[in-house]
């Protein structure tokens, strides 16, 4: 069994000034995505499902065919490559959107825009985030022994030292979990930086803490998880209930973290902590891309990476 890997493309770049999915930084001009897709076959994966926007969907297919044209995955086939897009008008029948709302209903939201293409055990990443190849390693390998599995899921944790940004502070979802690795909470934090004393400080914006001490080997959410296909038909109820409390919000959002904690209450999934020695970076405003281009210059001098890449 070869897992799908879900890309969640859909994201404006408003703060960023552009497509981010789009933007060539590497030695040879290779995207954010094309790192991850080269480090997903290399783990085993056989499928990419993107989830983008109608108004930049053929140009994304055009820049797939032509840098992913002779491509294969382990075993020797075809990777394959499937196209979705997500819309704010993409809801359940009975519910009337809000003809104010412009903004997209969330990262959860995007997920079920793939529920009719994905049968098997899935991953699921941001388009702008680098993971790292030992991270798609530990998600493929959680998603083969997963073939038969229902109700289990897991998410990928980086150390927050791993996290944090060069350039000023970062908002993080510090995992909590049991001694055998069981997800019991996603906590989120603001304004997380290391200041002068060596230390890990961030805002506690669940309980309105400020200035707390961080733990920099604590591991957090940066939106990489692991699912079982069931998992469409459980976010899908819990995605109705949501609408009926927010249909009329201009900017609630339906997120993953959120599906998936309504499902651990529920008693319908159990969602492993999975850990990786990779270290994170991404793009979130214009200013963090040389940075990001220098990483992948030294990735490839490294002997990590060819280039070009594919």
């Amino acid at each position: 069994m070869k897992p799908t890997l879900l890309v969640l493309a859909a994201g404006m770049g408003s703060r960023y000034g552009g497509l981010k999915q789009m933007d060539g930084l590497g030695p040879s001009g290779e995207t954010i995505i094309d790192y991850s897709i080269y480090d997903a076959v290399k783990a085993g994966f056989g499928k990419v499902v993107y989830i983008v926007r109608d108004y930049f969907l053929e140009d994304m297919k055009a820049h797939v065919a032509k840098r992913y044209s002779h491509v294969k995955c382990s075993d020797g086939s075809p990777l394959e490559f499937v196209f979705v897009t997500q819309e704010l008008n993409k809801i359940p029948a009975g519910f009337t959107l809000n003809p104010e709302r412009e903004k997209p209903w969330g990262t959860a939201h995007a997920i079920l825009m793939a529920k009719d293409v994905i049968h098997e055990p899935f991953a699921v990443i941001n388009g702008d985030d680098y993971y790292g190849k030992e991270s798609f390693k530990v998600l493929g390998d959680w998603c083969r022994a997963h073939e038969h599995s229902k109700g289990r899921y897991c998410i990928v944790g980086f150390e927050l030292d791993r996290t944090l940004s060069e350039s000023g502070s970062v908002s993080r979802g510090i995992c909590h979990y049991t001694s055998d690795g069981v997800l019991t909470a996603i906590e989120e934090h603001l304004n997380i930086a290391r200041e002068a004393d060596g230390k890990v400080y961030g805002d506690n914006s669940v309980n309105g803490e400020k200035h707390v001490t961080l733990e920099g080997k604590a591991l957090c959410s940066m939106n990489m998880w692991g699912f079982t296909p069931d998992y469409f038909e459980g976010s899908e109820v819990i995605f109705r209930t949501f609408l009926e409390a927010n249909i009329n919000e201009l900017k609630k959002e339906f997120y993953i973290p959120y599906a998936v904690d309504c499902m651990v209450k529920d008693g319908k999934a159990v969602t492993e902590v999975l850990s990786t020695p990779s270290r994170w970076f991404g793009v979130t405003y214009k200013e963090d891309r040389p940075g990001v281009v220098a990483k992948f210059a030294d990735l490839v001098a490294a002997g990590v990476y060819p280039s070009p890449l594919y």
